[in-house]
């Protein structure tokens, strides 16, 4: 089937939608690490939740992820259709029509936020209610299709979940907060990056301003080392804050030099070379960035699962 075929039909649902249909449109993948870590910056934090409100708030903040992934593909159904790793979204492959994905992401924003706010507090039901419009709008709508910066400023919208646990359980915002979030929006464009360099053709034949397009893999190279460096102080500090201890302080040293090793690698190497072994070491590096985010947050939970026995935190 040809790209104009494929575009054409978007938004067209030639038969009944699963439930798995539906469960995919709130990207399961990317929610899956908005509960993680804002599991994390709820457990870690020195106030208590009740168990039930602590299910609920992380409930909540699920669907308004899963909200924010259903408006995303729904505004996006054009460039996703067009995009290898994309084709296959529920709205391009005409599985969803667009009108129902739309609906069900502004529902499920309102509910997410009205329940959160409910269950926990009014700060942290505005700080999810404004990761939604972040994610959708702002990133989604704006950034995404006009600067190759998109993943830089759009990562905010990726770092907040963190940090709305901490507020479910405290009801305010501190330092350690302010840094989980940083540590993820720190992360986010050399993850990104890494993933663009061997998709490079993806994003230019869908008209996104990826770095790879706008300034070349050579700049994108550079532009990884520099923020894989930046990284690493945010990922130290927060480790040795209330939330960390030697464990996390450790766990971050070893994370943070072999992510730092991955990017000088990726930095120096030849383009020619990266084809000929079709992007090995990007695709490497892409691959260790994911279980790098989910070993720092594992850190902060064990490091706090070991202060009642006195072993943990600093």
């Amino acid at each position: 089937m040809s790209e104009s075929i494929t575009v054409e039909r978007i938004g067209e649902a030639p038969h009944e939608a699963s439930f798995n249909d539906y469960v995919q449109l709130l990207k399961p993948r990317v929610m899956s690490l908005v509960v993680f870590t804002a599991l994390v910056g709820l457990l870690v934090a020195p106030v208590p939740l009740h168990p039930v409100e602590a299910v609920a708030a992380i409930l909540f903040i699920a669907l308004g992820a899963g909200a924010s992934g259903a408006l995303n593909m729904w505004w996006d159904a054009d460039i996703d259709a067009v995009m290898k790793r994309t084709a296959r979204r529920p709205v391009p492959a005409g599985k969803v029509e667009g009108g129902e994905a739309l609906g069900l992401g502004v529902a499920l924003s309102g509910i997410s936020v009205v329940m959160l706010g409910l269950a926990t507090n009014v700060l942290a039901a505005g700080l999810l209610a404004f990761t939604i419009f972040f994610y959708a709008v702002v990133y989604s709508m704006w950034l995404k299709r006009l600067t190759p910066q998109n993943i830089v400023i759009g990562g905010a919208a990726g770092a907040f979940p963190p940090m709305i646990g901490w507020v479910c359980a405290t009801g305010s915002l501190s330092l350690e907060a302010v840094l989980m979030f940083a540590l993820i929006f720190m992360w986010t464009p050399p993850h990104f990056w890494a993933l663009a360099l061997f998709m490079k053709e993806d994003y230019h034949k869908a008209g996104v301003p990826m770095l790879t397009v706008t300034h070349g893999r050579k700049s994108t190279r550079l532009h990884i080392l520099v923020y894989t460096l930046l990284l690493v102080p945010v990922a130290v500090g927060a480790a040795l804050t209330s939330i960390g201890g030697p464990f996390t302080l450790a766990v971050a040293v070893a994370l943070n030099a072999w992510f730092v090793v991955g990017a000088v690698r990726i930095w120096r190497r030849d383009e020619v070379v990266a084809e000929a072994d079709k992007y090995a070491v990007e695709k490497a590096v892409f691959r260790f960035s994911l279980l790098y985010l989910f070993l720092h947050f594992g850190a902060f939970l064990v490091e706090a699962a070991l202060k009642p026995y006195g072993l943990g935190g600093w």
